[in-house]
């Protein structure tokens, strides 16, 4: 019997750890209206979405997975402590670029892609809070319900003089199944990506020199620009939805490559 040559290589893939990471994440595109239903991720606390805290701005890299979230050692969050307890104004500066920042994600599908399945929509604090009230709003309820849930229009545009892009939530005004397909849905249901899979969570010692090298860079700056340490002219002016990054979606998107 032929053997598929597509699922052999998908396997190998796995096991070489080659597997495409971005393959199951969506991003709204700018200038278009897209319509998409959220679903709720299981076993989460009653909570629909999931959130994720990064560090940014520190190096080269567009986003460090907090590892204190999931109750391993963390190096960076115990130097912002350390700088906290200081009672010395650039520790307190430095502490505060050094500040977690959250991201939310959530699985959906997206109306016209239907044959891509589940995919996984990452959000900042605006869209975030847009959809909590959404819920809370009895007029809507539970909009992620398969069964009696809405869809949800989602726009993303840039205002003329304006840097970032923002992006707009509107739910349907008429409820609806999921799926007109009990199958299909069930099986939406059951293949839920888990969005912490998504990115690599470096290791105490991996942490540690990136934190190092970063002050290190501070320190190199301080002698030959007169600035205080975690005065690096580069890191303050660097937004801070993503070093080097037009937005915080192209910071996640190369992050997941």
């Amino acid at each position: 019997m032929a053997f598929d040559r597509e699922a052999l290589q998908r396997r190998l893939d796995a096991l070489s750890g080659n597997r495409r990471k971005k393959s199951s994440t969506w991003r709204p595109t700018e200038g278009e209206e897209a319509t998409v239903r959220l679903l709720s991720f299981p076993n989460n606390d009653g909570q629909p979405f999931k959130e994720l805290w990064f560090y940014y701005n520190i190096g080269n890299n567009p986003g460090l997975l907090a590892p204190y979230q999931f109750g391993d050692p963390d190096p960076i969050q115990d130097l912002i402590k350390k700088l906290r307890s200081d009672d010395n104004r650039d520790s307190y500066e430095l502490a505060k670029k050094l500040y977690p920042k959250m991201r939310v994600y959530a699985p959906i599908i997206v109306r016209g892609e239907e044959d891509k399945g589940v995919q996984i929509w990452g959000f900042g604090k605006m869209v975030y809070q847009s959809l909590l009230n959404i819920m809370l709003d009895e007029d809507y309820g539970d909009i992620t319900d398969p069964s009696s849930g809405r869809d949800v229009k989602v726009t993303c545009t840039r205002e003329a003089g304006r840097k970032w892009a923002t992006t707009t939530v509107r739910p349907r005004g008429k409820d609806s199944a999921l799926s007109t397909k009990a199958d299909q849905g069930s099986g939406w249901m059951s293949n839920i990506p888990d969005p912490t899979q998504m990115y690599e969570c470096k290791s105490h010692d991996e942490l540690t020199k990136i934190i190092n090298d970063w002050l290190n860079s501070d320190l190199d700056s301080e002698d030959d620009e007169g600035t205080s340490m975690g005065g690096n002219p580069k890191a303050s002016t660097t937004p801070t939805d993503g070093s080097g990054y037009k937005s915080l979606d192209d910071a996640f998107a190369d992050l997941m490559d």
